[in-house]
């Protein structure tokens, strides 16, 4: 159960991040995963009022708000059809209608967290992460990141590039969170990214290096696939073990490349 000794929803960016900073507070986002602990606050901050929700295609990009929740991807005319429905596909697969009205880009992205199908989305993606304060960072260098104070995701912003894109996952059930995920794009470069791990997704580089300036082809594919399933570092948890995670990557890049090939 989650304790709040006040709940405040400021009415600005600044307000809520001098609250942060000044008490013992959280940013609550949309509190789904809150949920999931076991934990006392003294200050829950409530970003609701802080004007966060907003999606705004400029020119070449959409700028997305933190606030913005992961049904709006399926809902939004920009983001439903931004690379061909990829983010729409992807967040239309996560828990429920009712929890996606609730979960929110930020309080998703922010944590880091592991069973995250956004985050390993994204990171396929020319995405950049903008920070109140500590400014703007590649999804990537986000996840590798580790602040040095507390913080406020104020927003992403998605560059609109020619890519083919794919998104693959194994769960137990419908309504689960993913065993294992993995994100696929391909334009002048291929990008892969692996989520699920359990741990936070992140991008087969090696395997990725291997790939360019070659063209696909299944023999590539498979073999890619392969190098994949030995770089990328899996770990046991309730979900699945070690191996079995290493085993389902490997047939989750395949099928992904394929897609994008």
């Amino acid at each position: 159960m989650i304790k709040f000794k006040e709940y405040i929803k400021p009415k600005t960016i600044e307000d809520a991040y001098n609250l942060l900073t000044t008490k013992n507070a959280e940013i609550i986002g949309g509190g789904a995963f809150l949920r999931l602990s076991n934990r006392k606050i003294d200050v829950a901050i409530d970003l609701i009022d802080a004007n966060l929700n907003f999606i705004n295609e400029i020119n070449d990009s959409v700028e997305i708000g933190s606030m913005v929740t992961i049904s709006e991807f399926e809902e939004n005319p920009v983001l439903s059809k931004l690379y061909n429905g990829f983010l729409k596909n992807v967040s239309e697969t996560v828990l429920s209608f009712q929890m996606r009205n609730i979960i929110t880009v930020g309080g998703t992205l922010y944590p880091k967290y592991g069973f995250s199908d956004l985050i390993t989305a994204l990171l396929v993606l020319p995405t950049e992460v903008y920070l109140y304060k500590s400014g703007k960072f590649s999804v990537e260098d986000f996840l590798k990141t580790r602040l040095e104070h507390k913080d406020i995701l104020a927003k992403i912003v998605i560059k609109k590039e020619n890519l083919k894109t794919s998104f693959q996952y194994i769960r137990n059930s419908e309504y689960d969170f993913s065993i294992l995920n993995v994100a696929v794009s391909k334009g002048n470069e291929v990008k892969i990214a692996v989520g699920g791990r359990p741990a936070v997704a992140q991008l087969a580089y090696k395997t990725m290096q291997f790939l360019h300036g070659k063209d696909l082809n299944e023999e590539i594919i498979k073999e890619a696939a392969k190098m994949v399933s030995e770089e990328i570092p899996f770990a046991d948890d309730i979900k699945a073990s070690k191996e079995y995670r290493k085993k389902v990557c490997e047939a989750l890049v395949k099928r992904a490349l394929l897609e994008v090939m």
